[in-house]
């Protein structure tokens, strides 16, 4: 029993828990019925779900996922989903009498099978800890930088559940307590074995108008190319874990489906509660999940091939998932959202695959079963795991807003056309900062540290225009013309930075100094020079901006 002070029950289905926001901007704490019941796009309907953090968002919107999913045992296919996509309501009664059946299991301080956890899950010294071990906003090193400066001391129990999902999907790997029973244990300690599959991945899912949209636009048919078996079950719907890991042939066949790897126990932990809260944590190591090639498995990232691995494993092809650069903008990397296999060459795989809801959305629109001219965002949500991923340095969280045209198959020239625009825009900024590092190595300064601010310059200029365009470019749009108006955009903005860097250079770079080229060649480099070859480079960059007369170099 995971409580010791009189704790009576938790339900999940019947108690407040999840966060949203509703459509009108007003937020409030949902139980897990009530969730799907408002998820419509009526005057008081959910718009989203606002975890405390980005991660526990998508870890929430996952176990949402895997609830219909099993509600509904499907779609089947195309045509199921288009039903529940026309009906403009999910059912919900079918929802209420599945929730009903695992009413037991959604208990969070159940006797026998507590919500996500393990009952008699104890160490050989019967220990248990602070819950900063599951709440991942509490600070490394950090404190005064957050409400949590003096650790996570007590969680009421929606809090608590919330963290206990994230755990499961992001928590970090390191030591960790010895459960009594996991044949892992040496020395009464558990030595890592990974961060939670979560963090394993560069996030991605589609965003609706609201959040019945967002949960069938994720929702994808047992048909796709996303393998399921007949076993495939969510963590409520299979038998209690206990503190062992999985073996033999549970080990290489699962997670069975989408079911499965939603709610996937990459830990075993037990809450510590009293009837006002909880208020420790034990922490112990789950089942392991490979991420070499789970591509077949995994709709919720975009994936790299890796030579490293191919090398490492002996096999001649290993995917690996694509994580998040918490320094670029998800637009910077819309390649390998849109391009289906990009980098492919005769007889090679793919260099990059879209993700597998990218992957779903474009049949959809392929069939005819989504508008072309429909808006969503595509989300991108990950972590960043620093000290051998034993803490989590960095949360990423950004969007892209966009018509589902440019994932259709016919929409092929309009989507290399986004393709080449942010290309454009990286090409751009390189000139940028070529122009920095030119106006500096005339004055004699060190480059590194102008170079680095023109380009964050340069990109923050091109931010909200590249997503405007962007959001705006739809079914009947001309991919020339479009692109050609992103290039006019990019060169005034650029150009704009550009002059505000030669205005600002002093005197010492506009007098310039003799330097050594790449070639070994004398050169006398001036801002004048370093002006003059910028507007070169720019022109280049962006052909398309060039006046018919107008000369290229």
């Amino acid at each position: 029993m995971p409580t010791d002070g009189g704790a009576t029950g938790f339900d999940l289905t019947e108690r407040p828990w999840i966060p949203v926001r509703r459509r009108d901007g007003s937020e409030a704490e949902l139980t897990l019925t009530e969730v799907f019941e408002g998820a419509d796009s009526g005057p008081n309907g959910i718009r989203r779900i606002v975890g405390d953090l980005p991660t526990q968002e998508f870890a929430l919107l996952r176990l949402l996922l895997a609830v219909l999913h099993d509600a509904l045992d499907g779609p089947a296919g195309v045509g199921e989903w288009q039903e529940l996509w026309e009906a403009k309501e999910l059912p919900v009664q079918q929802i209420r009498d599945y929730l009903g059946r695992h009413r037991d299991r959604f208990d969070l301080l159940h006797p026998k099978a507590p919500f996500m956890q393990v009952a008699d899950l104890h160490t050989a010294k019967n220990e248990f800890f602070p819950l900063d071990r599951i709440v991942a906003d509490v600070p490394n090193g950090a404190p005064f930088f957050t409400m949590r400066a003096r650790g996570a001391r007590r969680l009421g129990f929606a809090e608590a559940a919330r963290w206990l999902v994230h755990a499961h999907a992001y928590d970090p790997s390191g030591i960790k307590s010895g459960a009594v029973g996991d044949a892992r244990v040496k020395n009464g300690k558990g030595y890592p074995q990974g961060v939670g599959w979560a963090g394993n991945l560069g996030g991605v899912f589609l965003e609706g108008r609201d959040l019945r949209e967002t949960l069938l636009l994720n929702l994808i048919a047992f048909d796709s190319d996303i393998r399921t078996d007949d076993q495939d079950r969510p963590a409520w719907a299979l038998p209690p874990t206990g503190a062992a890991a999985l073996r033999g042939a549970e080990q290489v066949y699962r997670p069975y489906g989408l079911r499965d790897l939603y709610t996937w126990q990459g830990r075993r932990i037990r809450l510590f509660a009293d009837d006002d809260g909880v208020h420790g944590v034990l922490l112990c190591y789950g089942d392991p999940l490979d991420a070499p090639n789970q591509h077949h498995r995994e709709p919720m990232t975009a994936w790299r091939r890796s030579p490293a691995q191919e090398k490492k494993l002996g096999k001649n092809q290993v995917y690996m998932p694509a994580e998040h650069d918490p320094a670029r903008s998800a637009w910077r990397g819309l390649e390998s959202l849109l391009q289906g296999r990009a980098g492919r060459q005769r007889g090679e795989a793919a260099e990059r695959l879209r993700p597998g809801v990218v992957e779903w959305a474009a049949h959809l629109a392929n069939d005819g079963a989504l508008s072309e001219d429909h808006p969503v965002s595509v989300r991108t949500v990950g972590a960043k795991y620093g000290t051998q991923q034993s803490v989590i340095d960095e949360v990423t969280d950004d969007r892209v807003n966009l018509r589902i045209t440019l994932l259709a198959r016919r929409s092929a020239q309009l989507r290399q056309a986004a393709i080449d625009a942010a290309a454009d825009a990286d090409q751009a900024v390189f000139a940028l900062g070529n122009l920095a590092t030119g106006i500096a190595r005339a004055a004699g300064l060190d480059t590194e540290a102008p170079r680095a601010q023109a380009r964050d310059r340069g990109f923050g200029e091109l931010d909200h225009l590249f997503r405007v365009w962007l959001a705006g470019l739809a079914s009947d749009s001309s991919p020339q013309e479009e692109r050609r108006k992103w290039q006019r955009q990019v060169r005034r903005a650029i150009a704009s930075v550009g002059r505000e860097l030669v205005d600002a250079a002093g005197e010492r770079a506009w007098s310039g100094r003799i330097i050594e080229t790449d070639k070994g060649d004398e050169l006398w480099l001036t801002a004048g020079r370093a002006e003059r070859r910028f507007h070169y480079e720019l022109a280049t960059a962006l052909p398309l901006t060039q006046e018919p007369d107008e000369p290229g170099d």
